[in-house]
């Protein structure tokens, strides 16, 4: 219809001519404050073996676990928290009834799963048996995809973690 022609009422009385709604794009979702942000994502790995595949470390089962080959190190496990996100700390697991262990890791850190920066530089954390728990905190950072590259273990000659839970503080 042109700039000239009348909506009429059947009538002939004038009418409000009619409108299309605008689209709407959905807002971002935003995670609840405390939320780990790495649960039920995808991620991948370096190698594994077995069925002890990336996918365990978000699957919020401490007893499942991913492993890498062995005597291959450096090996990498990467979580795609499906957003940019500020992260400031990770919380990492091992089954709690697991023998304490040390691990040697490299905590990087991308918005685009190419080009990537430290997080934390390469450190050794004590996984000690009954909780198996570390936290490891970050410079507050806005990130997508977050990548654990382990170069030791003293418990087993691969990476091994069975929970990488990201949280912004």
């Amino acid at each position: 219809m042109s700039e000239f022609e009348v909506y009429a009422a059947s009538d002939g009385t004038p009418t409000t001519p009619p409108t299309t709604p605008a689209p709407t794009t959905p807002a971002p979702t935003t995670p609840p404050a405390g939320s780990n942000l790495a649960q039920g994502k995808s991620a991948t790995d370096t190698t594994h073996t077995q069925g002890y595949v990336a996918a365990n470390v978000t699957d919020g089962n401490s007893g499942s676990y991913w492993e890498s080959n062995n005597n291959a190190f450096p090996q990498s496990v990467t979580v795609d928290l499906g957003a940019t996100r500020t992260v400031g700390r990770l919380v990492l697991k091992l089954p709690a009834s697991w023998g304490t262990r040390v691990q040697t890791l490299a905590v990087l850190g991308s918005t685009d799963n190419a080009a990537w920066s430290t997080l934390k530089a390469s450190a050794a954390y004590t996984f000690t048996e009954g909780s198996n728990a570390v936290t490891v905190t970050l410079p507050a950072s806005g990130v997508r995809h977050l990548r654990l590259t382990f170069t030791g273990n003293s418990g087993w000659p691969a990476g091994q973690l069975s929970e990488l839970e990201a949280y912004a503080s």
